[in-house]
């Protein structure tokens, strides 16, 4: 979709779910709030929280679950590296940064009014705390943007239950020690908030507000419990560029950077458990759902874990060849540039040639077979690619896909183990080298060698024309 086709369908919905609600249609008013939105939406650094993704995380939800999924990423301050003027403007009566910290006020620094601290109060935030990344910033920060910029046209109960659902996609929350989740949490705030502002809710209502927001959360993060691995390892690979801002730099990101980016993903995935991804608050949703869910996640960690942790090792091992050359060198030194079709298309001479590691590797005679229904999956994932290509990346993994076949699943996570030594800097990058099959070294070497040779026949000959 264009950013016209977005804003257009924003301000749509904006329009139908405020409708729905009985509230007052502002259309001047809401047209900016829709080009607010998607503008923020479709910053340079997006490439996963974009319009497409608020509109598939309200698609089928009702008018309060469409306007939340529709704020509820609108601030991302790593993402987007800090909050745009023009979002800032609603939030800065509240905020305040010191250093390269985001800090909520204190009286009498502080204005406060009603949105506000029925914000502060369902988030369980305090006046002075820090606000932390990985901890609610973002979605408080868009919480609050969603009940200033609608404040005049829906009613404090409705801007109350769109706040619920925003707090409710802060993602991946364990449960507590006491045995409550955070779903157990917000029910608490809102019977205190119904109290306090008087809202006219009775706890059966609030239950069904929590409901609500845990099918807005689950819709967030449904990508989790997608039936196609690849699909999932597709979305997994277009978050990584957007705290990972280097890998924008076609062609020119490092080795080591590459492999940051790799690391963090593949930790993060080992972190994670079906139980935090999903949630489930009085049979919402149903324990059939649920386990269903719960199953086809466990599935996907599983295959995206195996993968990442190869991908990872065969990023080591290129790593410390690399070393050998310097300590910064493009991954595009070692591997030979992306294709254009990935990264210019025809702003690239067509008759550009193209050398690339994975053409230079040769062909295993036994290759290893894999055993494991997992392991089937993740080597054609490896082998034969995602399903989509990223901006930043080739689809296949030509020097994981040969490592595995020459040594197999399990020498490679023995490797990923020494790999990670490697990384924390208590293994060298010779002694990495030194514990990898002699084969599978030696061949990388060679391949990387003929590259460079291909570069230098290259370099010698004149080419028939220049654009």
């Amino acid at each position: 979709m264009s950013i016209a086709t977005d804003k257009q369908k924003c301000l749509y919905c904006l329009t139908q779910a405020i409708t729905d609600l009985q509230g007052q249609v502002d259309k001047e008013q809401l047209t900016k709030i829709s080009n607010l939105i998607i503008q923020t939406m479709t910053g340079p650094w997006r490439s996963f929280h974009t319009p497409n993704h608020i509109f598939e995380v309200g698609a089928g939800g009702d008018a309060i679950e469409v306007i939340a999924a529709l704020f509820h990423d609108l601030v991302y301050v790593q993402v987007d590296q800090g909050i745009s003027v023009n979002i800032s403007r609603y939030i800065s009566p509240y905020i305040k940064q010191e250093l390269e910290q985001l800090v909520i006020l204190d009286p009498p620094e502080l204005q406060e009014d009603v949105i506000f601290n029925i914000v502060v109060m369902l988030f369980g935030f305090e006046h002075g705390q820090p606000l932390l990344p990985m901890s609610g910033q973002n979605e408080f920060l868009s919480a609050l943007i969603a009940g200033k910029a609608l404040e005049n046209m829906l009613s404090l109960p409705r801007l109350t239950e769109i706040i619920a659902c925003i707090e409710a996609t802060i993602p991946f929350r364990p449960q507590l020690d006491s045995g409550l989740t955070s779903s157990d949490l917000l029910f608490g705030r809102l019977v205190n908030a119904n109290e306090v502002f008087q809202l006219g809710w009775n706890d059966l209502e609030i239950a069904e507000i929590v409901k609500r927001s845990v099918r807005l959360c689950n819709r967030d993060v449904e990508n989790f419990a997608s039936n196609d691995s690849s699909h999932f390892l597709v979305n997994t690979w277009n978050l990584i560029p957007e705290t990972n801002h280097d890998l924008k730099n076609v062609n020119s990101y490092t080795v080591h950077g590459y492999r940051v980016s790799m690391q963090k993903m593949e930790g993060f995935m080992n972190f994670l458990s079906p139980e935090i991804v999903f949630r489930r608050y009085r049979n919402e949703p149903d324990e059939k759902t649920y386990h269903k869910l719960l199953k086809q996640t466990k599935d996907n960690l599983e295959v995206s874990r195996l993968y990442l942790g190869t991908k990872l090792t065969s990023i080591a091992i290129l790593e410390a060849l690399s070393f050998r050359l310097g300590h910064d060198i493009p991954l595009s030194t070692m591997m030979g540039e992306l294709p254009p079709s990935t990264m210019m298309g025809d702003m690239l001479q067509e008759d550009m040639p193209v050398a690339v590691l994975e053409r230079l590797l040769p062909v295993i005679p036994n290759p290893y077979k894999p055993i494991t229904p997992v392991e089937i999956k993740v080597l054609k994932l490896l082998d034969e690619g995602r399903k989509v290509k990223s901006s930043y990346d080739v689809k296949n993994s030509p020097v994981a896909t040969f490592m595995v076949k020459a040594i197999g699943f399990p020498e490679m996570q023995k490797l990923l183990h020494l790999s990670k030594e490697f990384f924390k800097g208590t293994l060298t990058s010779e002694e990495l080298i030194k514990s990898c099959d002699t084969f599978v070294i030696e061949s990388i070497k060679s391949a990387v060698l003929q590259l460079f040779d291909s570069r230098k026949v290259a370099l010698s000959q004149p080419r028939s024309h220049n654009r």
